[in-house]
């Protein structure tokens, strides 16, 4: 049961220039509204009272509405953007009754009707979108990846700053990890590495190089996932755990760390070894983030690469 959404967002698309494709996740995922694209968004609330969203799909889903009631029934206002669709604002709260009344009058009004379906859901509001065209949608989903870190920082006696975990999978397993985390919404990997060592166990860190990175899928809620394995240097040494999540911290020699029976067991973590020796050793270069901008957004951004290499190029 739906009692009110406090933001309706409905996404009418078009298939005839799909250009605009390639951004509307972002701008949806941001709140903002992108201009000439495809994006109906209501700024106000809509009640919903007491109808379940079942008899709100059987009644969009109806195709009754006759040209003449079209014409008694106040549709939504409606602008046509650039790319086939319309840009609509709901202005006044409505109940359930008169919201499918209008609704499926507008609907009938742009000549095609199926009914929406669920895109996403935030905090501060729900997504349904309705694809017009007579042929198969090709909306973008919703954010299909989750980005993690993993943070190697060395000392100048060859220690590993690790953790133990006091929740999650490896509770109560003794064993020691790099610390991780999630990069927040809006953050940029190399901040998120130095924030989670940082928030873990206290030590204060400057960002190197992104070492390596995977993918893996139907991860967290089905959801794939990007790992990145940054490498950092500590900017101070003295350990203060982070008791909620962290159960201890240390420094620890490599080897040990390295020598653990978890540690050996796994292909992937033997090879993440494998490249920290090896650039522990001057024998491998990660990337490196460069501050750039983009025709896509006003705000600096990180392209992620291998100045060394690239520096050499330029020279040779």
């Amino acid at each position: 049961m739906l009692r009110s959404l406090p933001k309706l967002s409905l996404l009418f698309s078009s298939a005839r220039n799909p250009r605009y494709l390639k951004t509307a996740q972002r701008f949806t995922s941001q709140g903002r509204r992108p201009t000439s694209r495809v994006k109906i968004g209501a700024a106000t609330t809509l009640s919903i009272l007491s109808k379940s969203t079942s008899t709100i799909s059987s009644a969009i889903a109806s195709e009754s509405a006759a040209e003449d009631q079209v014409q008694q029934i106040k549709l939504l206002t409606s602008t046509d953007d650039n790319y086939g669709g319309v840009t609509v604002e709901l202005d006044h709260p409505m109940d359930s009754s008169e919201f499918i009344q209008v609704l499926r009058a507008s609907v009938s009004h742009w000549r095609q009707l199926e009914g929406f379906w669920y895109h996403h859901a935030e905090p501060n509001y729900l997504m349904l979108v309705y694809w017009i065209p007579d042929s198969p949608s090709t909306i973008p989903a919703n954010a299909t990846h989750r980005v993690g870190i993993g943070s190697f920082v060395m000392n100048e006696k060859q220690e590993v700053l690790v953790v133990q975990e006091n929740s999650g999978l490896f509770k109560g397993t003794g064993i020691w990890k790099f610390p991780t985390g999630v990069v927040d919404q809006g953050e940029d990997i190399c901040v998120a590495a130095v924030r989670e060592v940082k928030e873990e166990t206290g030590v204060d860190s400057e960002f190197v190089e992104v070492l390596a990175f995977r993918q893996s899928h139907n991860s967290f809620f089905e959801k794939s996932d990007l790992f990145f394995v940054c490498m950092l240097r500590p900017l101070s040494f003295n350990i203060q755990t982070q008791r909620f999540e962290i159960l201890d911290a240390q420094w620890m020699p490599f080897e040990e760390y390295a020598a653990q029976p978890f540690v050996q067991k796994s292909e992937l973590l033997k090879y993440i070894n494998d490249t920290c020796l090896a650039k522990m050793g001057g024998q491998y270069s990660g990337f490196c983030p460069v501050s750039t901008s983009s025709n896509f957004s006003d705000q600096k951004n990180y392209l992620y690469l291998n100045a060394g290499t690239l520096k050499s190029s330029y020279s040779s």
